[in-house]
């Protein structure tokens, strides 16, 4: 990753009128850089950002593995303050503390009206889109001092005075989407679940395969802190792929019958493979990481197709109302993320955060940029 030195000045309040903002500027290169504060349109509103970040999704964009326009704002959760309130929007006072999710659904189109808020196209119906994911990707992001939340009448969301920014921080992306991989698996009571790759969205998976009841919920990384984690998430058994052959210790816990459900959380070939391998007749293959690659599904990993496998793909789900609902697990002490919360920055000093978190250094999970 190349660091891209402007005329930033680290310490000093950015000049009037312009903001702070972490930029793509091309492949392994991002920039801090001054931005002029958006304005409020009509039915729009401006977030002055408390608390964002980094995500790994922010990662694949540097390496090209996902295209967005030259000087984007990168960043897509985060924790804000209403700053303007434009014209047309109800209901919503300067001052307040909000989110939204990563996925901002504008509540109107095909998909939307579909119950698929994750690949909403917009009013204007483009199908072209790349769907529900607007922030840091198809507009400009929260790795800024201020940005604007797209639909803001469907997915701005309040935040309870009760609950912290570090407590909500991580539902508008990781929590939502983990989450949502174990809801679309259609985990049962009792079922076997395998969690490939214990990174924050694969320790947000676990926590979510508890809430769908799983009896036998285990963890595969090779990193020892991110095991320790997964067994405070949830895990009941976790596996260093460095130490043991995984799919020969899945296929012994499960009496060689293979298990209900394989959530894979990384984006890589070989975890997908494994996850073809340990998943039993009837079982589900639950995929959430982004693949930059080829992926193959060999034949005879899938009882020759005739096995009644499924295999589900899950994007973000977004809304006001499913932000509500992951918020009322944290209020009833049902979730609790702050412990993948790991490194703390200012905006000065996020080049530093994009590199630790991209190099996986310092045992970095989570880190926090503040305002």
């Amino acid at each position: 990753m190349t660091v891209i030195h402007s005329e930033v000045q680290k310490g000093v309040k950015a000049p009037v009128g312009l903001m702070k903002a972490v930029v793509y500027e091309g492949y392994k290169k991002i920039g801090l850089c001054y931005k002029e504060i958006p304005k409020a349109g009509y039915g729009e509103v401006v977030i002055k950002t408390t608390a964002t970040t980094i995500c790994g999704t922010d990662v694949h964009i540097i390496h090209d593995e996902h295209p967005v326009e030259r000087y984007r704002t990168l960043g897509h959760e985060h924790v804000g303050i209403v700053y303007e309130v434009g014209e047309g929007v109800e209901g919503v006072e300067i001052g307040e503390r909000v989110m939204c999710g990563s996925c901002t659904p504008c509540g109107s189109c095909y998909y939307c009206q579909k119950n698929l808020s994750s690949q909403c196209v917009g009013p204007e119906g483009n199908f072209t889109t790349p769907g529900g994911w607007r922030l840091g990707n198809t507009i400009d992001g929260t790795h800024a001092e201020y940005f604007k939340m797209p639909f803001p009448q469907y997915n701005l969301t309040k935040i309870p005075d009760e609950l912290s920014d570090e407590a909500v921080l991580l539902l508008t992306d990781i929590a939502s989407t983990g989450i949502a991989a174990a809801e679309n698996a259609q985990i049962q009571i009792g079922d076997t679940v395998a969690v490939f790759a214990c990174g924050p969205v694969g320790l947000c998976a676990i926590a979510g395969a508890r809430l769908k009841g799983a009896s036998k919920i285990i963890g595969i990384d090779g990193n020892p802190q991110r095991l320790s984690l997964a067994e405070k998430m949830g895990a009941d058994i976790t596996l260093n792929f460095n130490e043991v052959n995984v799919v020969e210790e899945i296929m012994k816990l499960s009496h060689n019958r293979g298990i209900e459900v394989a959530i894979e959380a990384l984006g890589k070939e070989q975890t997908f493979q494994q996850c073809l391998k340990v998943v039993r007749r009837g079982g589900c293959i639950s995929s959430v990481g982004v693949y930059s690659g080829h992926i193959e599904i060999p034949i005879e990993h899938f009882a020759g197709g005739m096995g009644d496998h499924r295999i589900v793909t899950t994007l973000c789900p977004g809304g006001r109302e499913r932000m509500k609902q992951l918020m009322s697990l944290v209020v009833h002490e049902r979730l609790d993320l702050t412990p993948l919360i790991t490194h703390h920055y200012k905006i000065d000093d996020a080049i530093e955060a994009y590199r630790l978190f991209e190099q996986t250094e310092d045992q970095i999970i989570k880190p926090i940029i503040t305002f």
